[in-house]
């Protein structure tokens, strides 16, 4: 089996929980900011949703390596966890709490894609490198629409933000890499690939 499924009950915070936790807790640089914890990241994330199913992935390496190729960046260890929303018995959404570095510090971004695996939300759950390196809100909704099938490239299809490169260039790595999950992982007919 490719995946595990955890009620939320149980494992009540998961990995990218336990890792937003870390970044909640942990001493702040001057300028960090932790904006929302996981359970109000996913309340926003599938409003009116009847339950949240979080899937864990242990990730073959021919699935690790379709990621980092389709997603054009590292993928970091085996495990991906996913967020699924349902309303009544049909899927609302896919979501994943990605934790990368930006700089020298971390940066947990929440992305939200539709069932056919395209972007909803991409939302900054926590930033610490100094805030005056994060894009605005209006900029991350450049990716809504986005697909598995979009090159995401700052500075081509993602315009860039001025003083803010490598922040920018995170968020698009991370949104490629969801896309790319979605595309290995979730896609209807994606495990017998």
């Amino acid at each position: 089996m490719a995946w595990v499924t955890f009620s939320r009950s149980l494992l009540r915070f998961g990995i990218p929980g336990a890792l937003c936790a870390c970044l909640a807790f942990a001493p702040l640089p001057a300028g960090a900011k932790v904006f929302l914890a996981q359970d109000e990241a996913l309340e926003l994330a599938f409003p009116g949703a009847d339950r949240v199913e979080e899937r864990v992935f242990f990730l073959k390496p021919s699935q690790k390596q379709a990621i980092e190729k389709q997603s054009r960046s590292d993928y970091e260890g085996e495990l991906t966890t996913v967020f699924v929303g349902w309303q009544g018995g049909e899927v609302v959404g896919y979501a994943q709490i990605d934790v990368h570095r930006v700089r020298t510090q971390p940066e947990a971004l929440l992305i939200v894609l539709s069932p056919r695996g395209s972007v909803i939300a991409t939302r900054v759950l926590a930033f610490h490198e100094p805030l005056d390196y994060l894009p605005a809100g209006h900029w991350f909704r450049q990716f809504v629409g986005a697909s598995g099938e979009d090159d995401l490239r700052v500075g081509r299809d993602i315009h860039g933000v001025s003083g803010a490169t490598l922040s920018a260039q995170a968020a698009v790595a991370s949104v490629r890499r969801f896309l790319a999950i979605y595309q290995v992982l979730l896609e209807p007919g994606a495990q017998e690939k």
